[in-house]
């Protein structure tokens, strides 16, 4: 898979944590962190991290904080 590719699908996991159980939406972020760690954005794969974990407390606005800075992140890669 290229990049290109690689980042749509990050994209498209990120956009798909919008609905769902917390559990699907933590295994989604959980998904993006093992990507972004694969294509060697170790910064990134942190920030997922610390996304999941707000998520896991249930600090909803840090959660939604930390999604917003990965897709914009992300989403400059292309």
């Amino acid at each position: 898979m290229s990049d290109t590719s690689s980042i749509d699908v990050l994209l498209a996991t990120l956009n798909a944590t919008d609905v769902g159980s917390l559990d699907a939406i933590a295994e989604k972020m959980q998904q993006v962190q093992r990507d972004l760690e694969s294509l060697g954005r170790a910064e990134l794969a942190g920030a997922a991290a610390g996304a999941l974990t707000a998520l896991r407390r249930g600090d909803v606005a840090e959660w939604k904080r930390g999604r917003a800075f990965l897709q914009s992140k992300i989403g400059h890669l292309r």
